[in-house]
């Protein structure tokens, strides 16, 4: 999941509304937990190292595996109860671990192990420390966010705090890949919590000014394209094929403006293959593409558009184009609760010396909060993890002078939802 550079700047207009409500909570400071979080600094680097060093990226069973094998075991050591939860697309398992308390609250935390890069990506950008900046693939994206929800828990655990009835956090294995083994679990589980936090990297301060939790996200889709034509002797006998590459060529280039006329939604061409051999003109090629709504009903109104587009103008006769379209991810909205837990993040960051929280508008990133809240049972706020850029790119980092306030803000946001528990909804 990235924010969007363009919704940043729109964020910092949200933070001007926020100011007075955050300066009237910002003498109650815990002090002990504040503490506590800036001490935890160097463990929550070194759980960093640990987990950007072991490498996982979405396709690599293997390494997910491994690193999914690595948090039950830090989990288990905060003496949750862990469980295995079977991918239903067959990858690696998903882990939870819950915690039972005394209280009434029912909270799940989420954040993903799994990222983008292929295996092999720590020989070209290795896991190091430059001033204030820690850079490794995923260390933003997403295991900043596993490294906080460890360290939160572990700091409310040594003061003894056991004010909510169940804490299940949930690391999910595929999240980079659409959550498709995993995403209808996250949705069932949610649907039975009063709140869902969900761990996201909160952009660097480098990028802008403060560090911010999100209110809204895309939802995500995938599109593909074929096109079925006939093979030929690419030497001998040329014009006796019908080449599918070439005519995905122009139907690509055709498309790549169609969803700027239907209202939410964004696309992308991605990924295209075509042919097996040189000396034969290709029979069959296909494209794939990233989608991107914000509307209910942009799938079906892109979809439509693009089936009525590649009927218009074809290149090479007795060719046949189709175009599919999967939902994968839903929408995120945080909608009046979502918006309550974010002005409680306001409230609390104010804690730190007025500290500034921004509310950022929306991203075209696509987060597992869409799964969270989709039955409408929970109340979902997304961006919790540490500050950082560089997702999907190269030199991903995180600030390292994020650790402290976002430790802080997760811990205390638990403990006054606990309270709160007991006498109103979140």
């Amino acid at each position: 999941m990235q924010i969007a550079r363009t919704a940043l700047h729109t964020a910092v207009l949200l933070l001007a509304t926020a100011g007075a409500g955050a300066q009237a909570s910002a003498e109650q400071v815990d002090t002990a937990l504040r503490d506590a979080a800036t001490q935890a600094q160097p463990a929550v680097i070194e759980t960093l190292r640990e987990l950007v060093t072991t490498e996982s990226g979405s396709t690599d069973h293997e390494g997910v595996a491994t690193l999914m094998a690595y948090l039950d075991t830090r989990l288990r050591a905060l003496d949750a109860k862990v469980d295995r939860m079977p991918s239903a697309t067959g990858g690696p398992d998903m882990v939870r671990g819950v915690f039972t308390g005394n209280g009434a609250l029912k909270v799940m935390l989420i954040a993903h192990a799994d990222t983008v890069y292929d295996r092999g990506i720590l020989a070209r950008e290795p896991y190091q420390q430059k001033g204030n900046l820690l850079y490794g693939p995923g260390i933003a994206d997403d295991k900043g966010g596993i490294a906080v929800i460890l360290h939160a828990i572990a700091l409310l655990k040594a003061r003894g705090w056991n004010d909510y009835a169940t804490v299940t956090v949930l690391f999910n294995p595929d999240e980079e890949i659409g959550s498709p083994g995993s995403g209808e679990t996250i949705a069932t589980l949610a649907a039975d919590h009063d709140v869902v936090l969900s761990f996201e990297p909160s952009p660097a301060k480098a990028v802008i000014e403060h560090e911010g939790v999100l209110l809204s996200a895309a939802g995500t889709s995938q599109v593909r394209m074929s096109v079925q034509g006939l093979s030929a002797h690419a030497g001998a006998a040329p014009e006796q094929g019908r080449n599918a590459l070439l005519e995905l060529a122009h139907q690509l280039l055709q498309t790549k403006d169609v969803a700027v006329g239907v209202p939410g939604a964004q696309l992308n061409w991605t990924t295209a293959n075509a042919g097996t051999a040189r000396n034969q003109i290709p029979e069959r090629a296909e494209a794939g593409g990233d989608v991107r709504v914000m509307q209910a009903d942009s799938n079906e109104k892109l979809l439509a558009a693009l089936q009525a587009k590649v009927k218009e103008r074809p290149l090479v006769p007795d060719t046949t184009t189709t175009v599919t379209l999967e939902p994968l991810r839903p929408i995120y909205v945080a909608g009046d609760r979502g918006r309550a837990l974010a002005d409680l993040a306001r409230d609390i960051y104010a804690e730190l010396d007025g500290r500034q929280l921004l509310m950022h508008p929306t991203t075209n990133g696509g987060t597992d909060a869409g799964f969270a809240g989709r039955s409408g049972n929970a109340a979902v706020l997304e961006g919790l993890g540490l500050a950082g850029w560089g997702y999907h790119a190269r030199n991903e980092y995180i600030e390292i002078d994020s650790i402290p306030p976002r430790l802080y803000l997760a811990a205390r946001m638990l403990i006054e939802l606990g309270r709160r528990a007991h006498t109103e909804s979140p």
